[in-house]
């Protein structure tokens, strides 16, 4: 239970960016908050191995500077069409003059929007994100929403992302734009479950937002984060559901309770009647656990009614598309699936002004991780980036990122930035490695024959706490230690060592040959590099589940560029004991450098324990057919050597 609490408090200061407070410095007045600059000016682009392509001196982003003393917090109820009221926090510049209208950038965050501090600790904790402070002293209105049946809002939930959810958001922007600060424009942004009520606001079509930025945010809900390949995530979907009906029930974590007292009310609240009231309304949402526990096909209803095709955007790709709204997709390498979940978005709704960007980062990009450097805090100016964009298409200033590529992302072991015109990259072409006798992976298509490998699955494999789905909960850091020791309880085919240095940009796409002594399986393929120490780095993973493995032969909802399969409960096909089976999918994409001399590895799961449920029954034994007429492989879309590009 104190791992539970202190990962509900992770996800709170995570999603509110409240590592940053510490820039700003305090002033009570009345029912608001003024927060004057400090006398330093927000933290600039450090040195550092992902340090913005742009950043090459101080005026190379050509941003807005700020024009502000300092920033007001007010709050307040909105009344939507229906009558629930919602909690808004509204920032806007000290002192401003009448008649001034302002572009507004809007979060509608699941999360709870503001604590209210102690007494005691308020002078020193109560302090607005500082991604507010950069935005609003620039000239922007900043509002952060709770959404229906959570925070301080009233209403309850029926379910996460739901049609309903969306629709509020077009009456919070009408409510935004009535106001005499506003100027009539607005963008929205957020990380996780907020970037995706800034996609999800786009199906309203409202004339009034321009731009949106969703951040480390899903695009099909049902593989990018509740069944990666049709495996259950179940450990997300746990902690998840625990960490938010603590939030919907107003609960702190003990070790905060001396310093928190809950969610902020709204400034009309002063007894805090109000908030109790909205709380109460709470105890009816439902439980995500509970509502995904049935569910194994994308089109199977959760108890309460819904599906999850209506929460992802990818189901309202006309609507996004009819929006002409310039869409910034922005997440990292080992950002869980999301890096994938970008460039879907990125191919399928091509609107003006859109962009795409993929770096080093975790979920919420505040820590950078390569396989050849390890983990560090990443140096990458967020916020700036933010920007550069919205500056751009709400205000019209002609920042740096005017005549850019679209593309931008980071090459790791290379440690680079490189652009492109789309994606995938023009120049990559893939590279088939076969699996070899004696554990080899080779070039050489295999002979005729009847070869194979034999692999008892076992359920003692895993990936570790700090991998690319734990950060999805809280952002923590990703690290992967030397697997050599956890290769050991795999199948694995590892080349000779690489004759010259080797980029691999792109999806990876594995095809295995299978027969099984079970009637489905979960099998998890690895990309690994293996240096000439014979420490063995993680790179990327992929993963299937055997019932699902028909690929479809119809037109996909959205643009990919990998295989792609319904997961729908007409398409199911159960695996035959002992009779060959081919499984393809795709690898989560990746941008990785392989030095000279270093070599290739493919390892081969059938769990991962830490994160991913295996399948009832015991432990099956697969053959791995490796011969001329089942050669099993993967292909890596290789990328010529080239220098580099800004």
């Amino acid at each position: 239970m104190r791992r539970i609490a202190s990962l509900i408090f992770a996800l709170f200061f995570f999603v509110a960016g409240c590592v940053s407070w510490s820039a700003v410095i305090p002033a009570q007045s009345g029912n608001t908050t003024v927060v004057a600059p400090s006398t330093q000016p927000s933290p600039q682009p450090s040195p550092g191995l992902d340090r913005a392509w742009w950043a090459t001196d101080d005026n190379a982003d050509r941003i807005s500077t700020p024009i502000h003393a300092g920033v007001k917090r007010t709050s307040r109820y909105v009344t939507l069409r229906d009558s629930v009221r919602l909690a808004v926090d509204i920032y806007l510049p000290e002192a401003l003059k009448a008649g001034t209208r302002l572009p507004t950038i809007l979060e509608q965050t699941r999360y709870r929007r503001s604590f209210e501090f102690k007494p005691e600790v308020r002078k020193a904790l109560d302090r607005p994100p500082q991604r507010v402070v950069d935005f609003v002293t620039r000239g922007y209105a900043y509002v952060i929403v709770d959404v229906r049946g959570s925070g301080a809002s009233f209403g309850s939930r029926r379910g996460e992302l739901v049609p309903l959810e969306a629709r509020d958001g077009k009456d919070v922007v009408d409510w935004i734009v009535s106001q005499p600060w506003s100027d009539g424009k607005v963008g929205a942004t957020g990380v996780s479950y907020v970037g995706t009520t800034a996609e999800l606001l786009l199906v309203n079509r409202h004339p009034a937002v321009k731009a949106i930025v969703p951040q480390f945010s899903l695009f099909d809900g049902y593989p990018d984060i509740v069944f990666p390949g049709g495996v259950p995530h179940t450990w997300f979907i746990e902690n998840w559901a625990q960490a938010i009906i603590a939030m919907d029930r107003n609960e702190i974590p003990e070790q905060q309770r001396k310093q928190i007292a809950g969610v902020r009310p709204v400034d009309e609240d002063s007894d805090g009647v109000l908030l109790r009231q909205a709380i109460r309304e709470h105890a009816t949402n439902i439980d995500i656990h509970a509502e995904l526990s049935p569910i194994t096909y994308r089109d199977d209803r959760a108890p309460a009614g819904w599906t999850l095709e209506e929460i992802s955007p990818k189901s309202y790709v006309r609507e996004l598309v009819a929006s002409r709204a310039a869409i910034y997709s922005y997440s990292g390498w080992y950002d869980g699936g999301y890096p994938l979940s970008a460039i879907k978005r990125f191919l399928t709704v091509r609107n003006p002004g859109s962009r795409l960007v993929l770096g080093p980062w975790n979920h919420g990009g505040r820590f950078y991780f390569s396989p050849a450097k390890g983990r560090l805090n990443s140096s990458f100016p967020h916020t700036l980036e933010l920007l550069r964009f919205f500056d751009y298409h709400l205000k019209g200033i002609k920042t740096s990122i005017v005549g850019e590529a679209p593309v931008h992302y980071y090459t790791m072991g290379e440690e680079r930035w490189h652009s492109a015109s789309t994606w995938p990259l023009p120049r990559m072409r893939r590279q088939t490695w076969f699996f070899a006798g004696d554990n080899e992976l080779s070039k050489k298509r295999p002979a005729a024959g009847k070869a194979f490998d034999t692999y008892l699955v076992n359920y003692s494999a895993a990936t570790g706490n700090l991998a690319r789905w734990n950060t999805l909960f809280g952002g923590t850091p990703v690290d992967y230690p030397d697997r050599s020791a956890e290769d050991r309880k795999l199948l694995t085919y590892t080349s000779a060592p690489l004759e010259h240095d080797t980029e691999i940009t792109g999806h990876p796409i594995i095809t295995l040959f299978v027969s099984s002594t079970a009637t489905d399986g979960q099998f998890f393929a690895y990309l690994e590099e293996v240096d000439e120490a014979g420490r063995v780095r993680y790179v990327t993973e992929g993963q299937l589940r055997a019932l699902h493995r028909k690929l479809s032969t119809g037109r996909p909802p959205y643009k990919t560029v990998v295989p792609y399969r319904t997961f729908l409960r007409r398409d199911a096909k159960p695996l035959v004991p002992g009779r060959i089976t081919q499984l393809t999918f795709d690898l989560l994409p990746t941008s990785y450098f392989f030095r000279k001399g270093g070599r290739v590895r493919i390892a081969i799961a059938g769990a991962d324990r830490d994160h991913f449920e295996p399948l009832a029954g015991p432990p099956p034994t697969v053959q791995f057919y490796r011969n001329g007429v089942y050669a099993s492989r993967i292909d890596l879309p290789l990328i010529p050597r080239r220098e580099a590009s800004p």
